[in-house]
């Protein structure tokens, strides 16, 4: 079972994709946005790459984002997390947007920025080692001072941050590991709003 943990939507239920993805957990997700909103980063828009029911997205609306573009590229996956857009919908301020674009996160970084993103969760499967490549597409997406935030098994390779990235202390959660950086060169000129 997976749920918004925080924020105006909090304790409501998600529903997931079933075995094509990989939820992060409620420990998982709730030591990320803890040590998120240490830093008070919940402002502006937010990118959820590898989507999957959305739940990373969803909680940053729920805590403030206000503005979120959910990318995930199977069907089912997609059909799933605009069901629970509406289901958290009425929990958010109108002024809260959130999207969600069928597509590969490679294509869509491909694309024309639509935004200057706060942050940025990339959650992919754990055998998908295109982390690199998404890293070095996401420069035009970016805010100064974004963070970006990189899921990965403990077993698999950290992600080798291009430069402009300043990392923070991993942490380790079970067979979870936690990779979070900030985006100090500038970013492309976007409008502010987002």
């Amino acid at each position: 079972m997976t749920r918004i943990i925080g924020g105006s939507a909090g304790s409501l239920r998600l529903a997931t994709p079933g075995p094509t993805t990989r939820p992060t957990s409620d420990r998982v997700r709730e030591a990320l946005f803890s040590r998120l909103e240490a830093r008070e980063v919940f402002h502006g828009g937010v990118l959820d790459l590898f989507a999957g029911s959305g739940a990373l997205g969803l909680e940053a609306a729920s805590r403030g984002a206000t503005a979120v573009i959910l990318v995930e590229k199977h069907p089912s996956a997609v059909k799933v997390i605009r069901s629970n857009i509406v289901q958290i919908s009425p929990s958010l301020p109108a002024s809260t947007t959130v999207t969600v674009v069928s597509s590969s996160v490679g294509l869509f970084l491909a694309s024309t920025p639509r935004l200057q993103a706060r942050g940025v969760f990339i959650d992919p499967p754990y055998e998908d080692e295109s982390v690199h490549s998404v890293l070095a597409a996401l420069p035009p997406w970016l805010a100064p001072g974004a963070w970006v935030a990189v899921e990965r098994s403990t077993r698999s390779t950290p992600p080798e941050w291009p430069s402009g990235f300043e990392p923070w202390e991993p942490k380790t959660y079970g067979e979870t590991a936690l990779y979070v950086a900030s985006f100090s060169a500038k970013g492309s000129q976007l409008p502010s709003e987002y």
